[in-house]
């Protein structure tokens, strides 16, 4: 017999989607920008025997909270303060050696860091690997207050929003933000202010309408389950998964267990499944990637579309999730989160379905503890109802970004982007009377 879970639990898992979809027109913003002294760096990382790129692999600077991560090609640039020369690049991925490499020997061109995968024992896994994986799950959480920072912290991040019709980029969307995180022991909600913004649209390609992300960066701070469980595993939902332990593997030369979860059979309600990735000495989450089970396309176009045109007819065909935490004097804190949507478009009186998918993803590049506890007045405040494309102006300046580590982006976003940069200028070109080159 199926079994549906209670009015409450369905509004907890409403208040779990965090992006949400908007089918309207646009409008445009403001941005600002600084610079300061620092030396920037490119390279990619890849596996030393087959040399496949390594997503979302973390470089950081020794000694320092300055880091960034990976591409989805396996690119990355790396803005390092003069302050910092003489000190280690620490390049780490998961089920992968950990390397220290000196900054002298980066170069200005394309550095390529070729990466060793570490073999775990049979053995050794074997003898670890505790009975009970759902009792593991809950005490890696109850810990949160001890293994993760908690001081309060102000962490600059680096935001992106991409929204794509089939294979082609129609819209994104960039942002630094500083982030008042509070501490992994307090219940207090994390605050958000947005420092810059820009964004590239090609309306061409958008069915006469914008499809829209509201949330903006909340979507992917909100994937930081040790700091929001109640967003996937309260004391009540969590009893309505199975657990059990897969392949071990190994990060900074530390022993992983993977717990792999999915819903119960006989729950027909939309949750979740994938696979947590825990420290095995001192039981930390330090990874997590899952997937929104879409059991009732209906029920699940209900939790994701807030408004829509009424000749057409919206439903996710997936929802997936992964956040990564970061290690500093033996604290643990969010470094990085992503979220990917996709979703089809059923238009009245037409003969194919547009197929979207929308992604935002957010990395921690700096951070310090706030002393002072200081958190900007809920005027200057972000608001968990944001349309970022509405706060942003555009990709003209170059200089934007100043000193902030940025994700590299893809080389199909970075395409669009010089695209529209092109008819950007021959827009101006035209108005001045003068022909483009």
């Amino acid at each position: 017999m199926h079994n549906h879970l209670n009015s409450n639990l369905n509004k907890s898992i409403i208040r779990t989607i965090l992006a949400f979809v908007f089918l309207m027109v646009a409008h445009i913003g403001v941005s600002f920008a600084q610079e300061t002294a620092f030396k920037e760096y490119h390279g990619e990382v890849a596996d030393n025997k087959t040399k496949k790129p390594l997503v979302f692999a973390t470089i950081a600077v020794e000694g320092t909270n300055v880091s960034t991560i990976t591409n989805t090609e396996g690119q990355f640039s790396l803005k390092i303060p003069q302050s910092s020369n003489g000190k280690n690049i620490i390049v780490s991925f998961l089920g992968y050696k950990t390397m220290s490499l000196p900054i002298d020997q980066f170069s200005n061109g394309t550095n390529e860091i070729l990466m060793t995968e570490l073999i775990t024992e049979l053995s050794e896994v074997n003898l670890s690997v505790p009975k009970d994986a759902e009792k593991l799950v809950r005490e890696t959480l109850q810990k949160r207050g001890e293994n993760y920072i908690d001081d309060p912290t102000v962490m600059t991040a680096f935001y992106r929003e991409t929204i794509k019709k089939r294979k082609k980029n129609v819209s994104l969307s960039e942002a630094v933000v500083n982030i008042y995180k509070t501490p992994y022991s307090s219940k207090r909600t994390d605050a958000v202010q947005l420092y810059k913004a820009r964004k590239s649209t090609d309306y061409n390609k958008l069915d006469t309408v914008a499809l829209k992300l509201q949330g903006g960066p909340f979507n992917a701070l909100f994937v930081d389950m040790v700091k929001y469980p109640e967003y996937i595993f309260t004391n009540e939902t969590i009893g309505y998964y199975n657990f059990s332990f897969v392949n071990s593997t190994r990060v900074d030369d530390k022993l992983i267990y993977v717990v792999k979860f999915e819903q119960k059979p006989g729950i027909i309600d939309p949750l979740y499944t994938g696979k947590l990735y825990i420290d095995a000495q001192n039981k930390i989450l330090t990874s997590a990637i899952y997937s929104l089970n879409i059991t009732d396309k209906n029920l699940a176009a209900q939790m994701f579309v807030r408004k829509k045109p009424k000749n057409a007819k919206v439903w996710p065909t997936e929802v997936a999730y992964r956040v990564d935490y970061r290690e500093k004097d033996g604290k643990w804190y969010y470094g990085y989160s992503n979220v990917l949507l996709e979703f089809k478009v059923n238009w009245d009186k037409k003969l194919f379905n547009s197929i979207y998918s929308m992604s935002c993803e957010m990395a921690v590049t700096d951070w310090e503890k706030n002393m002072d506890n200081f958190a900007p007045k809920s005027k200057e405040r972000m608001k968990s109802s944001i349309i970022l494309s509405d706060e942003a102006i555009g990709f003209a300046d170059p200089d934007f970004w100043g000193e902030y580590n940025i994700i590299e982006p893809e080389k199909s976003i970075e395409s669009a982007i010089k695209k529209i940069q092109r008819q950007l200028r021959r827009s101006k070109n035209d108005d001045s009377g003068t022909s483009a080159p």
